[in-house]
């Protein structure tokens, strides 16, 4: 039985529904590598919330409908900061715009059918579902009120995240609008240590430029002094180094 199932006049808006975030390894995974990867696309946007597994009460009257937690939700015009769930009153009235859910073993046709209604009613515009066992994406846009299936999906470009999705026959692959894929933690973390070592090698090198060039300059110098030096010599021997030759 699902634990939001009954109404605690105390607590009528859990945090928390009971439930795991994901059932496998491989869900887990994916809802992170989007939810962290749509965080480093929007850093500097303050009016971008995104979360993962955040409980979501569209009304205040759970009599009329109980939270879902979608996989991954992006509500734009909200600002970033930590919620225990997302209360759509509290946030101006504004729906999460865009939902991603992972497909998992124990998800029934009847459970996500039942989440696509509940996005469609409380306006999602952009679902987003992706079953990784079978390597099936859907995509619903939200036409006249209605979520309507994406027929073709191959090089699909999300109208509000600008992110482009290509499925290869092993996997989904996600690009930023740089073109810049997706990547999981390990892979952002060598992308980071190959960046540090890269700008390290860079401040090295303009080091040693900085440091040749002082170098130059202190010889030209000693240079100009003993150029200067040999002029005053001569003067003194009653000879202009300044004539022509």
């Amino acid at each position: 039985m699902n634990p939001l199932s009954r109404i605690d006049p105390d607590d009528p808006y859990p945090e928390s529904d009971g439930q795991p975030m994901a059932d496998n390894t491989e869900q887990y995974e994916w809802i992170v590598r989007i939810k962290e990867n749509l965080e480093i696309l929007f850093a500097d946007r303050p009016d971008v919330f995104i979360a993962g597994d955040l409980l979501w009460y569209p009304v205040p009257d759970r009599q009329i409908t109980g939270p879902i937690a979608p996989d991954v939700l992006v509500a734009f015009g909200r600002p970033k900061g930590r919620r225990g769930s997302y209360r759509q009153w509290e946030e101006g009235g504004v729906a999460p715009q865009v939902v991603f859910e992972i497909l998992s073993p124990s998800n029934s046709l009847k459970e996500m059918a039942d989440k696509r209604d509940y996005y469609e009613r409380f306006g999602v515009a952009e679902y987003y579902l992706y079953d990784p066992d079978r390597n099936r994406l859907e995509i619903w846009i939200r036409q006249n009120d209605r979520l309507c299936a994406v027929a073709h999906l191959n090089g699909w470009v999300s109208p509000r995240l600008g992110i482009r999705f290509a499925l290869t026959p092993e996997t989904l692959e996600i690009f930023d609008p740089q073109g810049r894929p997706f990547l999981n933690s390990i892979e952002l973390a060598r992308q980071a240590e190959r960046e540090t070592t890269r700008a390290n090698l860079e401040a090295q090198r303009a080091e040693r430029e900085t440091l040749r060039a002082e170098q130059e300059h202190e010889r030209a110098e000693r240079e100009r002094q003993r150029a200067e030096h040999l002029a005053a010599r001569l003067r003194a021997l009653g000879i202009d180094p300044d004539a022509p030759a």
